[in-house]
């Protein structure tokens, strides 16, 4: 078999991962795979996709892949990964809280997308919902307790759009189309907890493809309370230690070792 168009993988260089974890920033890919397995190598890297291979606690072979920014390119490594045999897919990410109750660096488990991307659509009609996962949804849950992390498991509204489709105005027009004026506060109205960029096309397409597919993020930034402060590095750091450390605990429950 020749190696795959866009993540340059064959299935030989999987040693057998059946899970994969999906941040969207390469970079992260490797702090996260040396995070579970300090002797975690990289398998390839090309355009925004970086792959990973490690073993979480020595046995469970895991990939780490970024997906890049946005819908498109994640539904490109869900099908690349798919075709490797990977059939277990976990979001591992950062997004903008839109609750007031929720505090930055705490985990955002989604339970279902408000599927405002345009990708899913060429997978299923806009009616199909996007669902996680139950028992992924659960073992994020039950990690996040045990770790004594702070959680909200919700409902994640999944933007095509950083700027109008979460409508921010600090754009270079100024201009939201009138679809997305008064947007953000009906999503607060309608308990939606977050935005982020992935989880809708993630969700449909593993759901109608039979895969299993969830998604946490942590908070770096709350929009309810401070539309215009930027994240300061060292708490990003640390929301991203949370995240880590909430999805590698949900693995061993998904996948105890004997």
């Amino acid at each position: 078999m020749s190696k795959l168009f866009h993540l340059k993988l064959k299935k030989s260089m999987l040693k057998g991962a059946t899970v994969a974890l999906l941040p969207g920033d390469p970079q992260r890919a490797e702090k996260i795979a040396q995070y579970y397995d300090p002797n975690a190598r990289l398998l390839s890297y090309n355009r925004e996709f970086a792959s990973w291979l490690g073993h979480l606690d020595k046995t469970l072979p895991v990939l780490t892949a970024s997906t890049g920014i946005g819908g498109p390119s994640t539904a490109i490594v869900i099908e690349e990964l798919a075709q490797l045999g990977i059939n277990t897919f976990i979001r591992v990410g950062t997004s903008g809280a839109i609750q007031k109750r929720i505090c930055l660096q705490d985990i955002i488990i989604t339970t279902a997308s408000v599927r405002l991307d345009g990708t899913s659509t060429h997978y299923t009609p806009i009616a199909y919902p996007a669902v996680a996962d139950h028992d992924i949804t659960h073992s994020l849950i039950l990690a996040a307790k045990s770790l004594k992390i702070p959680y909200h498991a919700g409902i994640t509204a999944s933007s095509d759009s950083f700027f109008p489709g979460q409508e921010r105005y600090e754009t270079f027009s100024g201009y939201i189309i009138k679809k997305f004026q008064g947007s953000l506060n009906e999503w607060q109205k309608l308990n939606v907890l977050n935005y982020e960029m992935e989880s809708a096309t993630l969700l449909c397409i593993c759901n109608a493809f039979a895969l299993r597919a969830g998604c946490l993020t942590t908070a770096i930034v709350n929009r309810a309370l401070n539309e215009k402060l930027p994240p300061r590095p060292e708490m990003i750091l640390q929301a991203e230690d949370n995240m880590i450390k909430v999805a590698i605990g949900a693995l061993r429950k998904l996948f105890p070792q004997k």
